[in-house]
Formats: structure tokens, C-alpha cells, sequence
């Protein structure tokens, strides 16, 4: 096991800035890279759901992980590599690996409701890229667990050093520590952050940082430092917010709160539309109430 884990800390899933005409505005991408370190960030994972990576072209997906780079360094950037297929994922590792990255995340096979024999291919076709591999659990989106088993399997063959655990169940946290205890387990929905933090997470793989860095960092250090009144004080605030990362329209809520607090969230690429009138009111509150209480 390397010593050097860039996954640890608090990794944005960084969602993708684009102008009226649905463009990526890649200068954007790049100074919002940038302020998130500046605001407390570890690094950022670009091509994960929230980047949107499904409606990228091969070229504009490549520019996206090579635009984070240029901006904050290899090591602090961990792109999303999820493919149809596992040559697919591999060529992205590769290109993740050229471009200077430190470690790639993965979801299993999503084209399909893939077995255990699948699943270990492809990870471990991966993994031949080079560069260490975050699992991502996301049953709900790709109808494949990565139950804590399955996860010791691919711990255990060298194929995984981490995993973003998005399953929602946070009794999976112990088990996972017992079966793999040198598998990193990372935070991978924001609203069971403080759950999984007192169960040892080692990372957060994180979506309302876009909007609010300083105060979600603050929360991620209390919560693992023990600093429980001032960890549930911020999450208690924080959490109006944090749960819709875990709700169908988690890109659009983010980079509205994104739009609220000055920064660039734009559109999104269909077939993800707008949010109705009732949820962009809810959203639009809740993170004016975030920046009147000195969260922003």
C-alpha cells in the first residue's frame, strides 16, 4: 500500500460550469479548480456524475481532466473514469496517467446489472492502467452493490485502494473496516457526512463544496476531529442543503446554490432539465438562508 493517497481529504466532485449555449467554459473550470484549494480543498474529481461526464464528447471529457490539471497539479485531481466498457474506462485511466493525475475513480460495470466475475474484471482491467483505483458503490444509479465482500475482494487482489461509499447504509462503514481495514473508506454522499466520519472516513468525496467550501471543509474537520458541537451545529445548518446531493436533481441544486453565492453553475446538457418552480424556490432558499448565517 503507498503511503501517498491523494483521495484523502476533501475531494469536490466538481460540477462543470457551462455558458447559455450549453458550451463548457473551460476558463471557468479552471478558476473554480483553483479557488477550491484556495478555500480549503484537498482536491477535485472531475468527470464524476455531477461533472456531467455522460454528455461530454471523448475530446471534452480529455480537456476537462487536462484544464484541472493545468490549474492545480496532478496529484490533487482524481478523475471519474466510468465506461460501458472496461477497455473504454482503461483508455480514460491512461489518459488520466498521462495527464498527471495521482488515482482515478470507478464505477463498476454501469451498462448492465453486472455479476461478481464481471465486476472483478473489470476493475482489475483498470487497475492495469497504473494508477491506484477509488471503487464508487452507487447501487442506486448502476443497479450493481459493491457490498463490503465484494469490496475486501477487490481490496485484497490489489485492484482497489478506496472506495466511495454512496450506498446511503452507514452500518456498511464497520463492516467494510473489519473485512478490508486498509481499504480507505470515503465519504460519497453529502448528506450522510457526519455518520460516516465518525466511523472512520478517511475522505469526502464532495458535492456542495462548489458552492460553500469553506464552511463544508470546516464541517469535514470537526466531524473527523471529534469537534462534535461544532460539527453537528454546521451540519444541522448545512444539511437543508446536503441532501439533495443525494436526490435525482443533485447537478441542477448544486450549481444553482453555485449561481446564489457568485459563482458559475449555469445549465445543464439534457436530458437533465431545469428544476420545477417549487424546487428551485426550496434550493434558492435554503442557500440564501447558508450565506445569511455566514456559511458562503
Amino acid at each position: 500500500m503507498t503511503d501517498h493517497r491523494p483521495w484523502r481529504g476533501v475531494l469536490v466532485a466538481t460540477a462543470l460550469p457551462m455558458d447559455d449555449d450549453l458550451c463548457v467554459n473551460y476558463d471557468t473550470y479552471a478558476e473554480h479548480c483553483a479557488w477550491l484549494v484556495e478555500n480549503g480543498c484537498d482536491g477535485v474529481v472531475p468527470n464524476g456524475s455531477l461533472g456531467e461526464y455522460q454528455v461530454l464528447t471523448p475530446k471534452e471529457r480529455a480537456r476537462v481532466v487536462e484544464t484541472a490539471v493545468a490549474a492545480i497539479g496532478g496529484q490533487r485531481v482524481m478523475p471519474g473514469v466510468a465506461a460501458y466498457g472496461s477497455a473504454e474506462a482503461r483508455r480514460w485511466a491512461e489518459q488520466a496517467g498521462e495527464a498527471g493525475c495521482g488515482a482515478v475513480m470507478l464505477l463498476p460495470p454501469n451498462a448492465y446489472r453486472a455479476d461478481e466475475r464481471s465486476v472483478l474484471a473489470h476493475y482489475a482491467e483498470v487497475a492495469e492502467a497504473g494508477l491506484p483505483v477509488v471503487a464508487y458503490n452507487n447501487p442506486i444509479d448502476t443497479k450493481v452493490d459493491l457490498v463490503p465482500e465484494l469490496l475486501a475482494r477487490l481490496h485484497g487482489e490489489g485492484y482497489i485502494q478506496g472506495v466511495k461509499e454512496f450506498s446511503g447504509d452507514v452500518r456498511r462503514a464497520y463492516r467494510i473496516a473489519e473485512l478490508a481495514p486498509e481499504l480507505d473508506l470515503l465519504i460519497g454522499a453529502d448528506d450522510v457526512l457526519l455518520e460516516l466520519a465518525l466511523a472512520g472516513a478517511k475522505g469526502w468525496v464532495a458535492g456542495y463544496p462548489n458552492a460553500l467550501p469553506q464552511a463544508s471543509v470546516e464541517l469535514y474537520h470537526a466531524a473527523v476531529g471529534g469537534d462534535l458541537d461544532t460539527a453537528r451545529s454546521l451540519y444541522q445548518q448545512l444539511h437543508p442543503l446536503l441532501r439533495w446531493d443525494s436526490r435525482v436533481e443533485f447537478v441542477q441544486a448544486i450549481k444553482l446554490s453555485m449561481d446564489v453565492v457568485g459563482r458559475h453553475g449555469g445549465p445543464c446538457r439534457p436530458p437533465r432539465m431545469p428544476l420545477l418552480p417549487e424546487q428551485e424556490a426550496a434550493v434558492r432558499a435554503a442557500t440564501e438562508k447558508a450565506v445569511a448565517a455566514g456559511l458562503a
